[in-house]
């Protein structure tokens, strides 16, 4: 048994190198993940300490252990600093620390993030058009009004935008569809034509990793105060 308990049977190697791993305190290993001690400080409160368990998937997992009787489990970084009430907020990567050689060192310093940053490069890549930039289907959106579905076509950051402020608007009636001027007079497309959503992949897919985004910097923005753009904004530590 070496460094902080870690049984070197091949299982952390594949994960990380012994050089990538080297003086991080608390650290253990699991089938396909490894465990770390990590932290973030409040200038009010002090630290808050948890646990950080990195999987070759990418995802990332926290368990607080602030007070003894903290129930936080699972957290993403951006959750367990907010958790920790950072007052910097908004900025995990740097915030969020590890002990190294028994410094406290920002996990954006470590190679932790190399298997996150893969799966955040692959899940932004995943669907790109052949120009190499990502490529959204188009959405609808149903009027308050009439109860018709209204088609978005989402080609570039501001027609991302439009359709994802008419979502977020319980009141949006047809009249407010920037794109196309249209009114709750106008016929609501054919079901034979909805289903044609613009997929590079196939016209009448039903969604798929080509047209189907998860977040990227064209369909989310930085001003948004809703929960998904906050959350996106976060994990990017922008």
């Amino acid at each position: 048994m070496e460094n902080g308990g870690v049984e070197r049977d091949g299982s952390v190697a594949m994960l990380f190198s012994d050089e990538e791993l080297n003086e991080i305190s608390g650290l253990k290993k699991g089938g396909d993940y490894v465990e770390v001690t990590c932290g973030c400080t409040s200038h009010r409160y002090g630290d808050a300490v948890g646990r950080l368990r990195v999987f070759s998937s990418g995802d990332l997992e926290i368990s607080c252990e602030c007070t003894p009787g903290c129930q936080e489990d699972k957290l993403t970084p951006a959750a367990f600093e907010k958790h920790s009430e950072r007052e910097t907020a908004r900025k995990w990567k740097s915030n969020v620390w590890v002990i190294s050689e028994g410094e406290k060192v920002p996990i954006s310093k470590t190679a932790l993030l190399k298997y996150y940053n893969k799966a955040l490069k692959s899940a932004n890549g995943s669907h790109k058009s052949n120009n190499g930039r990502p490529f959204h289907r188009d959405e609808f959106v149903h009027c308050t009004k009439c109860n018709k579905e209204r088609r978005f076509r989402l080609r570039n950051k501001e027609e991302c935008r439009m359709h994802h402020d008419a979502l977020a608007d319980i009141n949006w009636t047809c009249a407010d569809h920037q794109y196309d001027k249209i009114s709750c007079d106008d016929d609501e497309e054919r079901a034979s034509r909805k289903v044609y959503r613009s997929c590079s992949r196939s016209p009448t897919c039903s969604g798929c990793t080509s047209c189907v985004c998860f977040g990227c910097n064209i369909c989310r923005f930085s001003d948004c105060n809703c929960q998904i753009c906050m959350d996106f904004t976060r994990n990017c530590g922008t």
